[in-house]
């Protein structure tokens, strides 16, 4: 006979989980009693939430099992954002989360909720382990589920189960088949048929291509077609690739925005691309994903296929015919120089008082490794990372563009350290992100995970504040009272520095990222910093002038200076 909590954790392991994030105490004690006994890792974390996104920046990175364990009540409950950002990201995670002793089951004891109800909108298996004899049954198909599914999987257990013995009589075990999924001989025909017909054809693809890069530059080869691409999947798109033209959305540049424009087609690769307005008109739109549900979903399609990106485009090729005229492909290409162009005039400062973010992120490229891994915090961050960094093939990227989360860079970003030690790992947060989750600076020292904490310290909420601005309103409730950061590191054992002059910005960032272990870099950088979309709208322009002209009423004339002299005159 066998406990529950041993099955489960040996079951785990067979599953190639190499560690659990989590807070111990009482409905898991017999779990983590389990977790000391054998080779899998305890990661002590603060706060739960912490856990939740760190588990997902691990299995994000790897591509394998990455667990994490909760508490009845709050301590599961606590998980709940890390674990949403997790699913969302297609990171293949387990969470343990335990309930009551089933005797109290039912009888509203004091931490007893449905967690079923809570997991079941954001996950791909979210079930109870009703009887010992099913543990290791349960857990297999959650962690199969995980890892070929991509997202995130809940075993919930009541404490006592932990503590019951099985039989365990039967060899469950976890399989991860693969095959290779592409649309059929009259679709495909159907497709070349337009392709061939059409005079300008602009491939946009997502997160669904991150394997089929070399299929992907022969389609755009074959047609003249310049590559946009989602924000998710820069890492993989950007690198070597005569093709590329950036990125298309808010976050997007002018290139990509205006080859979508002048295509005859927009070719959509493995995107799910959410924001209905950057589409062009339903006619022009064709979608090839591998979820039949995503056909159609963002914006009305002329033509929806469902295949993998790879392996369609190689039932493709041979349809189509070469196309000679570049001139759609020149035109993208162009502007592509003049978007860059824009983007290395931000490498330099002409006032060390005044840092502006883009400086420091230019900076941070220069001097980071060429295998670094990076994450970024929603907001100001995740568009410093996505404009100003460079993507060479062997740097990783992870930022909540899904989810739109606060506080997950740093969090992550310990996932990826814990992953990979021998990695410069980077979270690049806002002083929002970091002090929303600060707690868990303590266990960076306490676990001596190596991550390389840079902050954009403006203090306020910048990216709201923005939007704020944009919509015509006063900017308020933004602002960030905020301690010297570098400090605070040293208080909870980790190395800081603080840049306040642009002029001391290299050597301060030489020497953080050259440090021993965890440690901080405090940048304290212009606060009037608006994120400049692709193409101004004549609203925006308005909307924006609407809050000057509130600003100067309210006696805020310096910020409207500011930012004008910050944003539009440089």
């Amino acid at each position: 006979m066998t406990k529950v909590s041993d099955i489960i954790v040996e079951t785990l392991l067979q599953a190639g989980a190499k560690r659990c994030w989590g807070i111990v105490g009482d409905t898991i004690n017999h779990f983590t009693d389990a977790v000391r006994r054998s080779d899998l890792k305890w990661v002590h974390v603060r706060h739960e939430e912490v856990g939740g996104l760190a588990a997902g920046g691990e299995a994000y990175f790897t591509g394998e099992l990455a667990v994490c364990a909760g508490t009845c009540g709050p301590g599961t409950l606590h998980f709940v954002n890390g674990i949403f950002e997790s699913h969302r990201n297609g990171a293949p995670v387990l969470l343990i989360a335990s309930d009551v002793a089933r005797v109290e089951t039912g009888l509203g004891f004091p931490q007893e909720l449905d967690q079923r109800k809570i997991y079941e909108q954001y996950s791909v298996f979210c079930e109870y382990i009703s009887h010992p004899d099913q543990a290791r049954r349960i857990v297999v198909q959650a962690a199969q589920a995980a890892l070929t599914k991509g997202g995130v999987a809940v075993v919930i257990v009541n404490g006592d189960m932990f503590e019951e013995d099985t039989k365990d009589a039967l060899p469950w075990s976890v399989h991860r088949p693969k095959s290779h999924l592409r649309p059929v001989d009259e679709e495909l025909d159907a497709l070349a048929e337009r392709l061939n017909a059409a005079e300008k054809v602009t491939l946009y693809a997502g997160i669904g291509a991150r394997d089929a890069k070399p299929q992907l530059v022969a389609l755009a080869e074959k047609l003249a077609a310049p590559i946009a691409h989602t924000s998710r999947s820069k890492e993989f798109i950007e690198p070597e690739n005569d093709y590329n033209i950036g990125m298309i959305g808010i976050l997007g540049n002018k290139a990509g925005v205006e080859a979508v424009d002048a295509a005859d087609i927009m070719l959509c690769l493995g995107t799910d691309f959410a924001y209905t307005q950057f589409y062009p008109g339903q006619d022009k739109v064709i979608q090839i994903d591998h979820d039949p549900t995503h056909i159609g979903r963002r914006a009305p399609v002329g033509m929806g296929l469902v295949g993998d990106v790879g392996p369609t485009i190689d039932a493709l090729l041979d349809r189509l015919d070469q196309k000679t005229d570049t001139s759609h492909l020149d035109a993208a290409r162009k502007q592509w120089k003049e978007d860059l162009k824009g983007y290395v005039g931000e490498a330099e400062e002409s006032d060390p008082t005044l840092i502006h973010p883009q400086f420091v992120t230019h900076t941070l490229d220069r001097l980071a490794a060429q295998d670094a891994i990076f994450t970024a915090d929603g907001g100001s961050p995740m568009v410093w990372l996505l404009r100003h960094l460079t993507a060479n093939g062997e740097r990783r990227f992870l930022t909540s563009l899904l989810h739109g989360t606060m506080a997950n860079a740093y969090p992550q970003a310990m996932g990826a350290a814990a992953a990979y030690p021998g990695r410069q790992v980077i979270s690049m947060s806002g002083d929002g992100g970091m002090t929303m989750l600060m707690g868990d600076l303590l266990t960076l020292k306490q676990e001596n995970l190596p991550v390389k904490i840079l902050i954009y310290n403006n203090g306020s909420l910048g990216f709201v504040e923005m939007e704020q601005r944009v919509e015509g309103l006063l900017d308020a409730y933004t602002d960030l009272e905020n301690p010297n950061f570098a400090k605070l590191a040293e208080v909870c054992g980790l190395k800081g520095w603080r840049v306040e002059n642009a002029d001391d910005l290299e050597t301060a960032m030489t020497e953080w990222l050259a440090a021993d272990g965890p440690a901080i870099l405090d940048v304290c950088t212009n606060e009037m910093e608006l994120v400049m979309p692709p193409k101004v709208e004549a609203g925006q322009v308005a909307s924006t002038a609407l809050f000057g002209i509130k600003a100067v009423l309210s006696g805020r004339t310096r910020e409207v200076v500011s930012l004008l002299r910050d944003n539009f005159l440089r």
